[in-house]
């Protein structure tokens, strides 16, 4: 077989595989709001079930942590940037948004992220976006709008619609970061220990904002209702730390490795859908007509918003990569010198 068809099997092959880890991602990632839900309505505060979340997540990547220890002197702004923003700001602006609107409004606001990414491009770094690009954010506002059934005088939770946009905005908080943080030349940290310290800053800022020591423990020790069926409380979270976080963020960022931005970033909006779709069946969060064909538009708006956007800033290419939580520097490979940092994310 010459050498040229066994390089592109093999390429074939990585597609793949990629392909897969992509949509495990989306599936975990888009489980997790429905998993928390039931533990936030058992009597668990927000912020208690996001540190739950981080805390654990971080006790699992420890090891890893340990492993890529050097990042810690050589990209200690990065690493803060991801904990905050990605981690801390992400989890704890959806979880309490999920409190008090629908899961599936709440993730797909936050696929608002790539047309707030398109913004600051054009608004504030002041450079060109394509025509198509703003046309994916038009569709993206105008299908938010029905999500939110402006219509009805704002029949969403006001307050519940502001901490889902406050989420979205930590995601675009960490895509500016990310492009301002990776140097031309050179060679991007390890994905997998980014997330691991992501996941201890963010632990560690959550024990001070969340102080878990006034938790309700016996929380755990219980049942939660999830439409009707009662679920250990313990179980929830189990699916919460190492589905919903740990094996969410690694086979996220191994799927980007893998396929190219654009192509795991439409992948990441099947999340949306998945959790929409989810929170349906298990807490019986039924949408209506309108607010299913705006999750729809919106959902479609992202995916043009990213996959037309300016050769330079990726951040915009792989912004629906993060939704709540997600969002990981991508490691440059000698086949692409040209990537930056990019995510996932992510979300709910």
């Amino acid at each position: 077989m010459p050498v040229h068809a066994s390089q592109g099997i093999q390429a074939n092959r990585g597609r793949g595989v990629g392909l897969g880890l992509a949509l495990v991602s989306a599936l975990a990632f888009g489980g997790s709001g429905v998993a928390a839900k039931p533990l936030i309505e058992a009597g668990l505060d927000p912020l208690h079930v996001v540190w739950l979340r981080v805390a654990g997540a971080a006790l699992v990547m420890l090891p890893v942590a340990w492993r890529h220890r050097s990042l810690v002197v050589q990209r200690p702004a990065l690493l803060a940037g991801f904990g905050l923003l990605a981690v801390a700001g992400v989890q704890a602006c959806y979880f309490a948004a999920i409190s008090r609107i629908p899961v599936g409004v709440a993730l797909l606001i936050e696929y608002l992220a790539p047309a707030l990414v398109l913004g600051w491009v054009r608004f504030v770094q002041r450079r060109p976006v394509t025509r198509a690009a703003a046309l994916g954010v038009v569709l993206a506002v105008g299908g938010l709008a029905c999500v939110v059934e402006v219509w009805a005088g704002l029949s969403v939770d006001l307050i519940g619609l502001l901490l889902a946009l406050a989420a979205a905005c930590c995601q675009v908080g960490y895509f500016v970061l990310s492009d301002q943080g990776s140097d031309a030349g050179d060679r991007a940290p390890d994905p997998l220990g980014v997330i691991a310290y992501g996941l201890l800053v963010g632990a560690f800022v959550l024990t001070v904002v969340a102080r878990p020591w006034g938790m309700d423990w016996s929380v755990l020790g219980g049942s939660a209702s999830m439409n009707g069926t009662s679920v250990p409380a313990w179980l929830l979270l189990c699916w919460i730390v190492l589905i919903a976080t740990v094996i969410a963020y690694v086979t996220g960022v191994l799927s980007v490795r893998r396929l190219s931005p654009q192509v795991a970033g439409v992948v990441a909006c099947l999340e949306a859908v998945i959790a929409t779709v989810l929170a349906w069946v298990l807490l019986g969060e039924h949408l209506s007509a309108p607010q299913i064909v705006g999750g729809a538009v919106v959902l479609v708006g992202a995916f043009i918003a990213q996959s037309s956007a300016p050769a330079k800033p990726e951040i915009v290419a792989v912004a629906v990569e993060a939704a709540p939580g997600r969002g990981a520097p991508n490691e440059a490979s000698p086949e692409s010198p040209d990537k930056t940092l990019s995510g996932r994310g992510s979300a709910n």
